[in-house]
């Protein structure tokens, strides 16, 4: 089989080249492993009850993981999905003398270095790759390496992390053929490369060459994938922004409005957390260019806005009619303006709501991945946290402080939710830290 990338070269890369975290006792190790574990379990009521979304599939438990294990897991999850993929593409023929030039270990050690990078700015991912239904994951010596930095809360910040992290798992839970969608839409990406191994091996040498370029030269606009892409990639990748900037959107909006209710510092790790996106070094910026993490961190701020848009518009009840099918999520100019999603979706009453809290169960569809750090784009407004505190419901408060003094206390919450209430919340405002 043609292997452009050796994952096993990848995995030991990013092994070694990953930092290694804060400095912590065994003790503070366990009790951060401990209390992200009983977050989870807490951010799943609160989650499910805001959103009023329900699993309809079984999932494992979360994993509280460190960065090698981040990136190892990460390469196997592309290395399960790619290389079957470009396998079929090439249909087996051997890169010629150019792809060879470049080799597979070289693209190896390339794709360590990045996995090692991000390994180190990953809060949380729910990885989609690897596993059905998906694992969401935890990184720990990053959590406490940024809760430490922003000199914020210990318990208010894991739980904020969680809130986001949880919000992606009952996503892919709640509606099941997201997952086997990401992967058509990954397949089709491939499969319109129409490239010979020659060719695909060129881009890839030019891609390294404009990184070596733009570091010389940070003021270079370069991103990487739009060298790598075809026009018909480019409309696939319109399809992934959308839906990306949709899940990455949603959680930002339950984190800020399930967040005033369960999380009392909130407002101060959001503005803690926006000022370290933006004070990234010139160094910094390159490398975010160069791997679309700005286009990332624009996501969570654009996706935000458009589901605040909407539920102030229609309610949650309606905007949960953007679960229904690939049809009915948000394309790419309904994100910038959301009155046509409505006018399209969400004013066409047809079809059934298979996810909301207050239906039964769906029959799961057959099926077949963010890094994603927690936190807010730049241009968090008081008006959006004020309009989220409004969602949360004054039974909701109650059962939340009285479940989340227990956290304190060390007794295990619970995680089943109340009935979810029937009044939508109204305006909104990865989650990669940056």
């Amino acid at each position: 089989m043609v292997q452009f990338v050796d994952w096993d070269l990848a995995a030991t890369t990013a092994g070694t080249l990953s930092r290694s975290g804060p400095k912590v006792s065994y003790a503070e190790a366990a009790t951060v492993v401990a209390e992200l574990r009983q977050f989870t379990e807490l951010a799943e009521g609160h989650v499910r009850e805001f959103t009023e979304l329900r699993p309809q599939v079984s999932h494992p438990p979360v994993r509280v993981v460190d960065r090698p294990d981040w990136a190892a897991v990460n390469l196997a999850g592309l290395d399960k999905v790619f290389t079957p993929l470009v396998a079929r593409l090439t249909q087996g023929r051997e890169p010629g003398p150019i792809a060879q030039m470049v080799g597979s270990r070289v693209a190896g050690v390339q794709a360590g270095t990045v996995l090692a990078y991000l390994a180190g700015r990953v809060l949380g991912q729910y990885e989609v790759f690897s596993s059905d239904p998906g694992q969401l994951m935890l990184v720990a010596p990053n959590i406490v390496d940024v809760e430490r930095k922003l000199g914020a809360d210990p318990r208010d910040f894991r739980l904020w992390v969680c809130l986001h992290e949880v919000t992606h798992r009952t996503q892919f839970t709640a509606v099941p053929w997201l997952r086997q969608y990401l992967f058509d839409q990954v397949e089709a990406f491939v499969n319109a490369t129409h490239l010979d191994s020659e060719q695909m091996a060129d881009r890839i040498r030019r891609a390294v060459e404009a990184v070596a370029g733009t570091i010389r030269d940070p003021s270079r606009r370069v991103n990487v994938l739009e060298l790598v892409q075809t026009p018909a990639q480019r409309e696939v990748l319109n399809r992934l922004t959308a839906m990306m900037t949709l899940l990455e959107g949603h959680a930002e909006f339950v984190m800020d409005g399930v967040g005033p209710t369960v999380v009392p510092s909130v407002e101060e790790i959001r503005a803690k957390f926006n000022r370290r996106r933006q004070a990234a070094s010139p160094v910094e910026r390159v490398i975010r260019k160069l791997l679309g993490i700005d286009v990332k961190l624009r996501q969570y701020a654009e996706g935000r806005r458009f589901v605040h848009a909407v539920v102030d518009q229609v309610g949650m009840a309606d905007f949960n009619r953007v679960w229904e099918s690939p049809e009915t999520l948000p394309r790419t100019t309904e994100l910038s303006d959301p009155r046509a999603w409505v006018a399209r979706v969400a004013n066409g009453r047809g079809g059934a709501q298979a996810t909301p809290e207050s239906s039964g169960p769906a029959p799961a569809p057959d099926t077949a991945e963010s890094t994603s750090e927690p936190g807010s784009a730049p241009g968090a407004s008081k008006s959006s946290n004020s309009t989220a505190k409004k969602a949360a419901k004054k039974p909701v408060k109650k059962a939340v402080k009285k479940a989340a003094g227990k956290a304190e206390a060390g007794t295990k919450p619970s995680s089943r939710p109340r009935k979810a209430a029937a009044t939508p919340p109204p305006e909104p405002p990865k989650s990669p830290e940056g």
